[in-house]
């Protein structure tokens, strides 16, 4: 590529002028163009979302990037906002493992990691819907209410849902009054499932939903079904009923209250009549106290909904969140301040590696990054004021509360995302009380003793020479 050129283009990126990029670029002869030009042109679609376009060009000097990251990156970026996240998660880890620690790659890496794991989770939910439907076509589900589907093993019946959610069947005079009472016929198939089992909690909770709630980007959750009858709180027209949460929680007069979710009464799953009038066939709605009772679509009718119900498993990610976190705590750049503060250490070698072999260990034990008040908690409060003391020994109480959420707990990609401020003035005050950190509110600092422990501890997570 000409000089010249080379600087106007790096001028109009800088700029943001990337439609004259494309174009100056599209003057110059395909066979004419390079490897640096071919590259400003991706750059500068994926700058313009034209992602397909930025891809097409990459893969013509794929083999001349094998070795550069920012191919990689660039490839990357273009598989990630076209929602290829496998090929997404591929090119950045490379990138990676060409220029180690790069903040922009690893974030991209982070969330295209997250993202396949919610599109896998996504596919599973739908083969399992294809299939469920599939046996229920052949069962001749929808002839009579719940055809085909086992509800034999639908219901939790524990002491609580006995107490609060399970009736007796109802008799046609009790459902003709709630009826009367609610002001809208219920659905023949509810009538039937409550005819066997008259509310109570299922053992499938989580329902996918296309958007995200307040509950969960993909999925809400029920507690329970309510039963037909008036007698255990957690039927349609008792205590906690319907009516109550209509009048009293403000929720849209559309319908009648069919399940109450975990979240006390700031969501809920409604029968919505708007569609069918009073004595149709309601769809399944799920109603978001949360976020000014927004609504979300369900199912087209109640039985859907069941069918539809999975299990609360299957939206548990912990190992693939465990597996991100141990990838976290053993990768990604450590905040300025806590390189800084690692950089004056010479009571010890490998301040970095320690660090991580520690945080390692918490994810492994706990599941996931995060420091409460157990013993490794402790030991990394203590090595962080330890740490932060030695550089600035002139930190009282409220500075080094203020400066702590910049070492770990918000510092950057190594970061536990947050922290309760509570966990960390009670570790202050119970060193306090021991006799580990001396001096006034203006000054503090661990004793020569409380040093020699810690470091006798972090002794046990260096690392093998």
């Amino acid at each position: 590529m000409e000089k010249n050129l080379l600087e106007q283009l790096n001028l109009w990126h800088e700029e943001d002028e990337f439609k004259q990029i494309i174009d100056r670029i599209l003057e110059i002869p395909e066979q004419d163009r390079d490897y640096d030009v071919i590259s400003h042109l991706a750059r500068a679609m994926n700058n313009l979302e034209r992602y397909e376009e930025a891809l097409q060009q990459l893969l013509t000097i794929e083999k001349q990037g094998e070795n550069d990251p920012l191919w990689h990156i660039r490839a990357g970026y273009a598989y990630y906002y076209l929602e290829q996240y496998e090929d997404a998660v591929r090119e950045f880890e490379t990138a990676d493992q060409l220029d180690p620690k790069d903040e922009t790659t690893l974030s991209f890496l982070s969330w295209s990691r997250q993202e396949l794991i919610a599109m896998n989770r996504k596919r599973k939910w739908s083969m399992a819907m294809q299939a469920r439907n599939e046996q229920s076509s052949k069962n001749g589900a929808g002839k009579v209410p719940f055809e085909g589907f086992d509800l034999t093993n639908f219901w939790k019946d524990s002491d609580y849902a006995l107490k609060n959610y399970v009736s007796e069947p109802p008799t046609d005079e009790l459902i003709a009054s709630i009826e009367l009472e609610l002001g809208y016929t219920l659905p023949a198939s509810y009538i039937a499932m409550m005819k066997l089992h008259n509310g109570g909690l299922p053992i499938n909770t989580r329902f996918p939903t296309g958007e995200a709630t307040s509950w969960a980007e993909d999925h809400i959750a029920i507690e329970g079904i309510m039963g037909i009858g008036r007698e255990k709180p957690y039927s349609l027209c008792a205590e906690f009923g319907s009516r109550f949460m209509i009048e009293e929680w403000g929720y849209p007069d559309i319908g009648v209250v069919i399940c109450d979710c975990p979240s006390a009464g700031h969501d809920v799953v409604m029968l919505d009549y708007r569609k069918c009038g009073r004595n149709g066939e309601p769809e399944v709605i799920h109603v978001d106290q949360e976020r000014d009772y927004e609504i979300t679509y369900l199912a087209e009718n109640f039985e859907a909904f069941i069918r539809g119900l999975v299990h609360a498993d299957f939206y548990d990610t912990s190992e693939e969140d465990m597996q991100e976190d141990l990838r976290k705590v053993a990768h990604e750049e450590f905040s300025p301040l806590l390189s800084e503060l690692c950089a004056r250490v010479t009571e010890v070698d490998n301040m970095e590696e320690i660090i991580r072999a520690i945080c390692t260990r918490i994810v492994e034990e706990k599941g996931y990054f995060a420091f409460h008040a157990d013993e490794l908690s402790t030991l990394m409060y203590d090595l962080q004021f330890w740490l932060y003391t030695k550089s600035y020994p002139h930190t009282g109480r409220g500075q080094y509360l203020t400066a702590y959420e910049k070492i770990i707990a918000f510092g950057g990609s190594f970061s536990t995302g947050g922290y309760a401020p509570g966990f960390i003035s009670d570790w202050m005050d119970d060193r306090i009380r021991q006799g580990m950190i001396v001096g006034t509110n203006d000054a503090l600092a661990f004793t020569d003793t409380a040093i020699e422990q810690l470091l006798e501890k972090l002794g046990a997570f260096a690392p093998a020479t």
